[in-house]
């Protein structure tokens, strides 16, 4: 009997729990996804269906973070809230922008239409605003205007920092490196006195705070109108003053990187190529290069030449990569400068082909005496431009290579190694004195001058049978043309003592003596017995 009512209490046990589990499963089963949407810290209302690609979850966050948004930015009124319904949902709003939205599927659960749910959701979020905006407001502006006061603090900090950094950092460095300010010299040139370079180092440590101070006034401006959301706005255009030519400058800088290897690749080939030239030039012109037919005094020039054409070309070839050289601005500039060049250049242009082609004609080199012109004097310098040259009397004259060009030049020192320069000068002798006598008195003035070349020997021309005289040129040999001056004062003494001594009348200038017993020009010491004048032989 036990045993039976045992069975039977287990059977109905069984039954009620199949029947609790048969109602579990249902219950599970019918249960929608509930995802709550957050305003104000606030649930207002749930989502309970997808739509379209996005679960419930998904469009809960979705309104939720929208409707935070409005609170953040200062932008939500309840005013502005509304409805906008169309044959797929019902649309809340908030002026023009979409808060969120209530599907068929919504309402259907909810067994309600979707104008009704709608509705709902939009009274329940003006219900959480009046509940809870207030005392938000509040903790947000108490949490903003603290916000402030720490940006003010720091700031106010770090300017002090900067001040008192910098002047602590000037003032070490004046105590400790003062001996480091010698000023700045250019041989015997002072460009900066030691006195003005420091007040030049401490003024620019002054502008360098001054800077830093206000740019770190400037990054505060847009860290305190972002703490407000209507002043949002305002900041992020401060702040993109200083980001945007930034973010120009670097990418400019990346995208400018091929450009800029070419130009360097380009710059390291022509500096080694001009390396090359000047060494070759150096040994040419020290003649331990010999190349034929090229004379070591067109090394330096030529060579020059070539590196003039070798820059122009690497500068050409470099142009099309230089920053900008394809703006208006660029050629416009180009443009300019070429036409100055073509304008002011024609004179320039002929005197450095003059230049170049008395380079080639080997007129003359440096330290040769030459007459260009009317100047003589010794070449002291020669360029693309302009020839100079030192006179006699240290004067120091430069000549156009154009005007050289134009007109004849001698070279007195192109012959002084070999036979040697010839000096010549003319006297005029009376028929009277015998020419053989003439020559003789010449010949030895000539050889008893110094710097005058005892071979080849001194020669007499007569050159001209004058009305009244004869003329006479001595022509001596000189190695040493750069003192023709000297020279030629001596030798004239030397001519005079020798006629003197024999008592023959020089006729030059034009000279007439009627011989009726006057003086003669010669002094009377030197003259022979028997042609004293009358009253010096009576004495």
């Amino acid at each position: 009997m036990k045993f039976k009512s045992l069975a039977v209490l287990l059977f109905f046990g069984f039954l009620i729990s199949v029947h609790a589990a048969q109602e579990t499963s249902a219950d599970t089963t019918v249960l929608p996804e509930r995802s709550p949407v957050i305003f104000l810290n606030d649930t207002v209302y749930f989502i309970t269906s997808k739509l379209g690609p996005y679960s419930a979850q998904e469009r809960a966050s979705n309104q939720s973070a929208k409707l935070e948004a409005l609170i953040d930015n200062d932008l939500f009124d309840t005013l502005l809230l509304s409805t906008s319904e169309d044959e797929v949902a019902v649309e809340i709003l908030h002026g023009d922008q979409v808060i969120g939205s209530v599907t068929q599927a919504d309402a259907n659960l909810l067994n309600k239409s979707k104008s009704e749910v709608a509705e709902e959701y939009l009274a329940s979020i003006k219900s959480s605003f009046s509940a809870n905006y207030e005392q938000k407001n509040l903790i947000t502006y108490l949490t903003r205007t603290g916000l402030i006061i720490v940006v003010f603090l720091v700031l106010f900090i770090l300017v002090r920092f900067i001040n008192k950094g910098f002047n602590k950092l000037i003032d070490y460095i004046l105590r400790k490196w003062h001996k480091l300010f010698k000023g700045v010299k250019i041989k015997n040139f002072e460009i900066l006195s030691a006195d003005r370079e420091e007040r030049l180092f401490f003024f620019t440590m002054r502008v360098i705070k001054i800077f830093l101070i206000i740019l770190l006034l400037y990054l505060s401006l847009p860290i305190i109108f972002s703490i407000f959301p209507t002043t949002k706005g305002l900041a992020t255009t401060l702040l993109s003053y200083i980001t945007s030519p930034v973010k120009q400058i670097v990418f400019g800088f990346i995208g400018y990187l091929p450009e800029l290897f070419m130009i360097i690749v380009v710059g390291f080939i022509t500096y080694y190529i001009i390396k090359a030239i000047n060494f070759i030039s150096f040994e040419v012109e020290k003649g331990t290069l010999s190349i034929p037919g090229f004379y070591p005094e067109w090394a330096k020039p030529t060579f020059n030449l070539v590196k003039i054409i070798i820059i122009a070309f690497s500068f050409i070839v470099i142009f099309p990569y230089l920053p900008g050289s394809n703006s208006p601005a660029f050629q416009g500039v180009s443009v300019f400068l070429g036409l100055l060049i073509s304008l002011g250049s024609s004179s320039a242009i002929s005197n450095i082909i003059a230049g170049l082609v008395i380079i080639y004609m080997r007129a003359f080199k440096l330290g040769d005496r030459v007459k260009i012109g009317d100047t003589t004097g010794d070449v002291i310098e020669k360029t693309m431009l302009v020839t100079r040259l030192r006179t006699i009397k240290n004067e120091e004259v430069t000549i156009p290579n154009a005007s050289i060009l134009a007109g004849k030049t001698i070279n007195y020192s192109v012959e002084a190694n070999s036979p040697g320069l010839i000096l010549h000068s003319t006297v005029t002798i009376g028929y009277d004195v015998p020419w053989r006598q003439v020559h003789e008195l010449l010949i030895g003035a000539a050889m008893k001058t110094d710097l005058i070349l005892k071979a080849p020997s001194p020669f007499v021309l007569q050159t001209s049978l004058d009305d009244f005289y004869v003329s006479y040129q001595i022509n001596a040999y000189t190695a040493t043309p750069e003192k023709a001056a000297v020279i030629y004062s001596d030798l004239h003494s030397f001519i005079q003592d020798a006629f003197t001594e024999a008592g023959v009348e020089i006729m030059s200038p034009h000279y007439r003596a009627s011989r009726d017993g006057n003086e003669l020009t010669i002094p009377p010491t030197f003259l022979p017995e028997g042609n004293l004048p009358k009253e010096d032989r009576d004495s």
